[in-house]
C-alpha cells in the first residue's frame, strides 16, 4: 500500500519529509480514514507516510493565556470526550467527539486528521466551526493560521498545501456561562455516518442571550455556520417562539443533496428539527442528560493514553521489532500491509479476524500499547516497538481470563466469528473499571458488530465476568 513509511521524533523531521516527498506523502496519526482509501487502491499517487504519532507533547489540550483553547495534532476523540477542559468549557465539542465511531476508532482517530478529511458529515468539524476555531499550518515555508471558515473549498478539499503541517488547532475559550451542545441525527444509534449534525453555542448572562452561533453538518459541500440564526438569536431568551423562529432560519443556511443516507427535502426538515431539539435542550438544562460523566475509553486502567516514543526514527522497508503476547517478534516482511495482517499472515495469531476491513465490525479488536483499537485501521509499521496483545494472550498460564469465563457461563458464542473482538474489548473495559454498569457495558460494545444478533448473552457474559473478576480480585 505505500513505498516508504518513516516514523518520526520530531515536528520538523515531519515537515522535512512533505518538502522532500512533494505531493507524494502524507502525515498519517490515527490513519482511520486513510488507510481504507489506501487499501482500496484509492491513492495511487501515495508513495510515503509520515508516522508522526511517537513524537512527545503533540497530544496536549490546553488553555493558553490569551483565553485560547489548543488541541494538539495528535489529540483523539477520545481525548476530547473525557478532557474536563473540553467538557467544561466546550461541550459541544465533547459530545461530538463521542458522538464520533465506537472507543477504538475514538482511540486512533484525531481531531485533526477530521478536520484535514474534510468530509461534510465529519462531526468534530461542525462544533469547532461554530466555536470559531482557527488552524495553524506549518510547512518548511514557516507558518499561517487560517480560520477554520476559510479552510474548506470544498467536498474532501481544503487550502492546505501537500507540503504543511496542520500544527495546531485553536479557539477562544467560550465565557464562563456559556451553553453549548450537539446534536447528531444518524441511522443508527451508534458508529453512524451524520444525515444532519448541528452545533449550537451560546452566551448567556441568566437568560439572556448575548451572543450566539450555530453550524450545521452535511447538508452542504462544506460544513457552514447558519448566520441568520446566530444574529437573530443575539439579546433574546430562550422562549417557544424564539426558538421556533431560529430553527426556521437556520433552514435557509441549508441547501443538501439527496444520497443513500436521506433526501435533501428530509435533510432540510431535519435542520429545522435538530436545530429545534439542540435550542430546547439547551432552554432547559438538558442538553448533558445523555453524556456519561465517564466515557468509556478502552484503555485500560490509563487515565491519559497516545503510545509509546521511540528511541529513533525508523523508516520501512525494514524489519518490525514487536512484543506479542508477552514475547519478542521480529518480521522481515509484511511492512506494507495493515496490522490485522500482519498479526494474521507474518504472525501465524489467526484469532484476530477479518470482518469489515474499514473498522466497522471490531472483529479485530487488539490491545496495542494499551488500548483497544481496530487492527484493520492500523499500519503495520505501527508494530515497531509496541506492545500488543491478542486474543491468544487474553489466558494466562492456561487460567481462561474472566471475559472468557463469562461467555463459556452464558452461552454467548454463537457463531463465533465475532467473538474475538468481543473479548478484547471486555478485557480492556474490566481493566479500566472493574465493576461496570450495563451503560458502559453497552459504551464498550458500541464497536462490536455480532451477526448472530446474540446481544443479549453477550451483555450477560459482560457482566458475569466483572463478577468473576471482582471475586478473583477480592473486591467489594
Amino acid at each position: 500500500m505505500w513505498e516508504h513509511y518513516h516514523t518520526v521524533r520530531s515536528v520538523d523531521e515531519a515537515v522535512e519529509l512533505l518538502a522532500k516527498y512533494a505531493g507524494s506523502a502524507r502525515i498519517v496519526a490515527g490513519a482511520t480514514d486513510l488507510i481504507i482509501e489506501l487499501d482500496g487502491g484509492l491513492r495511487p499517487e501515495l508513495r510515503g507516510l509520515i508516522d508522526i504519532t511517537r513524537i512527545p507533547g503533540l497530544d496536549h489540550i490546553a488553555l493558553d493565556d490569551e483565553g485560547w483553547i489548543h488541541l494538539g495534532p495528535l489529540v483523539t476523540h477520545n481525548h476530547c470526550a473525557v478532557s474536563k477542559l473540553i467538557t467544561e468549557r466546550a461541550y459541544t465539542l465533547a459530545r461530538a467527539c463521542w458522538e464520533v465511531g465506537a472507543p477504538q476508532i475514538r482511540n486512533r482517530a484525531t481531531v485533526a486528521g477530521n478536520l484535514i478529511t474534510a468530509s461534510p458529515a465529519n462531526d468534530s468539524i461542525t462544533p469547532l466551526m461554530a466555536l470559531g476555531a482557527h488552524v495553524t499550518l506549518r510547512s518548511t515555508s514557516g507558518e499561517r493560521v487560517v480560520p477554520l471558515a476559510d479552510f474548506y473549498t470544498g467536498v474532501r478539499h481544503t487550502v492546505m498545501e501537500n507540503d504543511e503541517f496542520m500544527a495546531d488547532i485553536a479557539f477562544p475559550a467560550p465565557p464562563e456561562g456559556s451553553r453549548s451542545t450537539f446534536i447528531k441525527l444518524g441511522l443508527r444509534r451508534a458508529q453512524a455516518i451524520a444525515i444532519v449534525n448541528v452545533a449550537a453555542v451560546l452566551d448567556m448572562q441568566e437568560a439572556l442571550i448575548l451572543d450566539a452561533s450555530l453550524a450545521l453538518g452535511s447538508v452542504t459541500p462544506t460544513i457552514v455556520r447558519a448566520g441568520a440564526a446566530g444574529d437573530y438569536l443575539r439579546g433574546k431568551t430562550l422562549d417557544d417562539q424564539t426558538i421556533r423562529r431560529a430553527s426556521e432560519l437556520a433552514v435557509e443556511a441549508a441547501s443538501p443533496i439527496d444520497d443513500v443516507r436521506g433526501s435533501g427535502r428530509y435533510r432540510v426538515e431535519m435542520v429545522r428539527v435538530c436545530t429545534r431539539r439542540a435550542l430546547q435542550s439547551l432552554a432547559e438544562g438538558t442538553e448533558r442528560a445523555a453524556y456519561p460523566e465517564t466515557p468509556v475509553t478502552l484503555w485500560g486502567p490509563d487515565e491519559w493514553h497516545w503510545s509509546r516514543e521511540l528511541s529513533e526514527t525508523t523508516v520501512h522497508p525494514g524489519p518490525i521489532e514487536t512484543r506479542i503476547n508477552g514475547r519478542p517478534y521480529q518480521f522481515e516482511s509484511g511492512w506494507g500491509k495493515t496490522l490485522l495482517r500482519l498479526l494474521r499472515e507474518e504472525g501465524s495469531l489467526p484469532g484476530t479476524k477479518e470482518g469489515c476491513a474499514e473498522g466497522e465490525c471490531g472483529a479485530c479488536t487488539v490491545d496495542l500499547d494499551g488500548m483497544a483499537v481496530m487492527a484493520c485501521m492500523v499500519p503495520a509499521p505501527r508494530a515497531h516497538g509496541a506492545e500488543i496483545r491478542t486474543v491468544e494472550g487474553l489466558s494466562s498460564d492456561g487460567t481462561l481470563h474472566p471475559i472468557q469465563h463469562g461467555f463459556i457461563e452464558e452461552g454467548a458464542v454463537q457463531c463465533g466469528y465475532c467473538t474475538p473482538g468481543f473479548l478484547m474489548s471486555g478485557a480492556m473495559l474490566l481493566e479500566e473499571r472493574p465493576d461496570p454498569d450495563a451503560d458502559e457495558i453497552r459504551q464498550s460494545i458500541t464497536g462490536n458488530l455480532c451477526r448472530c444478533t446474540g446481544y443479549y448473552s453477550i451483555v450477560s457474559a459482560f457482566e458475569r465476568a466483572a463478577e468473576l473478576s471482582k471475586a478473583s480480585s477480592n473486591l467489594p
